[in-house]
């Protein structure tokens, strides 16, 4: 008799949440091979003319596929097409091109392969800004544009007649999740890709389940085998077993019962059963967020991204635009803090319109407030909007990536050039606003006493305090095993860290995925941190958690993590002196 092959399990990383199960689709697109044919000379004229009207076609789908996003979502998520549709005019795809057909005698074909395969080389080699997106970005123009000049069918297309089914790719592309109906495609497997992907915040707008960073997922799959998708955890499961079935199941009716919960429980407060108080303010990464996060009861924002307005493009946002996106976002929450956080820049994340040198190692060179000294006109201008937006709510700007008192009074100074600006023009602006620092260096940590008497707040930026506290790149996938919130290392500077605001009188705050994981946030609240932001779909599930824990019971089990040698035993230590809070809280299958 044969038996029923063991079920195959990925870990990756939570990209869009939720929980779901389907049939596999595999999307296997791949940049076109391009025929090596030669052009007669007189043959030149023609291939500048097809050129032109595949980049003219590309024009009219990538603005079509825009306009229908600005309709299903908002413009704020329409604008992720904003690069590709420049990358259409942009003199060093053009122009190279162009170059290469006239001088080389190649196709269209042929020469925008070539040109496309140099620049994604010199930026892949370098601190080039659209390193990781926009090497997506780039991707997914070249196959549309490949696609026209060959003469080749749609590789993204899912047949009309498949429903409920699971894309599977090494990466997707926002054209392709754009257009999804997430009543056919029920969830989203990646090998590649980031929270912070184009596509996975399309995803996450069409709530669609997806998990990105599975490694090699798409070497194990076939079209039509089963698959479960867990959005929450980053879990994939490829032809579920009776148990797995089981735990999909008891998972998916515990979430379903959850937000069943969000609507009784959007107006409650965050109290928990000793009547202690925690501030429950949730992550934003788009404007129009920002009204879903109020309706489940959100108590204001602990932290709004803001590289949306530049990361991918080719100027300057002007100072109109932010405006209108900070004070969208303020208003939404007139009653509470809204924390934004300037540019944070470095990295992976500088803007096409800035020009920077290659460095060997960004992320430990010009990234977050760093940055500001060398660019202070674009900091002045989110600055000025900054403060009119604050004219209209509790507006608070927040530096990333601060080490020294120094830096923040470099923004500090900055903000004063704003309000002389501002006023000298007669432009209503709100002059008292808040400046804090986020903690997410060991040197910030251990530097935090001195840091309070700069900073009117602090917020601990969990995930690069763990990634620099271990040097452990967090979107590594074949580190992930290393990448410990709960090492001792890390546990004890969280606790210095909230020590030291409250010997200081200074709100303490922590965001980043510690913040959303329900281990992480009851010991966060047990290292003294009383305020915590959270991805916005995860507020129901930390309220509950909080509304029937114990405080006192939740303090005294984080003393003793506090001990643990090691994170796995820190982990133990503290879920087991939790264990009757554990098991009432947490969903059956986790």
């Amino acid at each position: 008799m044969n038996e029923t092959a063991a079920p195959i399990v990925f870990k990756g990383f939570p990209a869009s949440e939720g929980i779901a199960r389907g049939r596999v689709h595999r999307v296997d697109w791949d940049v076109p091979e391009v025929p090596r044919v030669a052009v007669p000379a007189e043959g030149g004229e023609r291939e500048l003319e097809r050129f032109r009207r595949a980049r003219a076609r590309a024009r009219r789908e990538l603005e079509g596929i825009k306009r229908e996003t600005a309709t299903r979502l908002g413009p704020i998520e329409a604008r992720i097409f904003d690069p590709q549709i420049l990358m259409l005019d942009d003199p060093e795809v053009v122009d190279g091109t162009k170059r290469y057909i006239s001088e080389n005698r190649l196709t269209a074909a042929r020469a925008f392969d070539w040109r496309m395969l140099e620049l994604k080389d010199r930026w892949s080699r370098t601190s080039h800004p659209m390193v990781l997106d926009r090497l997506n970005d780039l991707d997914d123009l070249k196959v549309r544009i490949l696609s026209r000049l060959l003469d080749l069918p749609d590789p993204w297309e899912i047949g009309d007649g498949e429903h409920r089914v699971v894309a599977v790719a090494k990466d997707l592309t926002p054209s392709f999740v754009a257009r999804l109906d997430p009543s056919r495609v029920v969830a989203l497997a990646t090998d590649r890709g980031t929270r912070t992907s184009h596509w996975t915040i399309l995803a996450r707008s069409l709530e669609i389940p997806a998990a990105a960073g599975l490694g090699n997922v798409t070497t194990r799959v076939g079209d039509g085998q089963a698959i479960v998708v867990d959005g929450w955890s980053g879990r994939v499961v490829i032809e579920p077993d009776a148990r797995e079935t089981d735990r999909f199941e008891r998972r998916r009716a515990a979430i379903r019962g959850w937000s069943h919960e969000t609507r009784a429980m959007a107006e409650e407060e965050a109290v928990t059963l000793d009547r202690r108080s925690v501030t429950l303010r949730v992550n934003l990464d788009l404007p129009g967020e920002a009204a879903r996060a109020r309706a489940l009861g959100a108590q204001g924002v602990g932290l709004f991204r803001t590289e949306f307005l530049v990361v991918g493009r080719g100027t300057v946002p002007e100072e109109e635009e932010q405006y209108r996106a900070y004070r969208e976002v303020a208003e939404a929450f007139p009653s509470h803090p809204v924390l934004i956080r300037t540019f944070d820049l470095g990295g992976d994340k500088f803007p096409v319109f800035l020009r920077t040198p290659a460095e060997d190692n960004p992320f430990l060179g010009r990234r977050g407030v760093r940055v500001c000294p060398d660019e202070p006109e674009l900091f002045l201008t989110q600055l000025r909007a900054m403060l009119r937006a604050a004219a209209h709510g509790d507006l608070r700007i927040m530096a990333p990536l601060v080490n020294t008192g120094t830096e923040i009074a470099i923004m500090r100074e900055l903000l004063g050039m704003a309000k002389d600006q501002l006023a000298g023009e007669g432009v209503p602006f709100e002059r008292s606003v808040e400046v804090g620092a986020m903690i997410e260096t060991p040197a910030a940590a251990l530097a935090a006493p001195g840091l309070t008497t700069h900073a009117d707040f602090l917020s601990i930026g969990t995930n690069d305090l763990v990634q620099y506290t271990l040097a452990v790149d967090r979107t590594n996938t074949r580190l992930a095993h290393l990448f410990d919130p709960f090492h001792p290392a890390v546990l004890r500077q969280i606790a210095m860290v909230a020590r030291a605001g409250r010997a200081a009188g200074v709100e303490v705050s922590a965001c980043g995925e510690m913040a959303t994981r329900p281990l992480g946030v009851l010991l966060l609240l047990g290292l003294g941190v009383d305020v915590l932001s959270v991805a916005w779909r995860s507020l129901p599930g930390i309220k509950r958690m909080v509304r029937n824990s114990r405080l006192d019971d939740i303090r005294a089990a984080a003393e003793a993590s506090l001990k643990a040698p090691t994170g796995a035993e820190a982990k133990r230590t503290f879920a087991a002196s939790l264990q009757p809070t554990v098991e009432r809280l947490f969903p059956p299958g986790t």
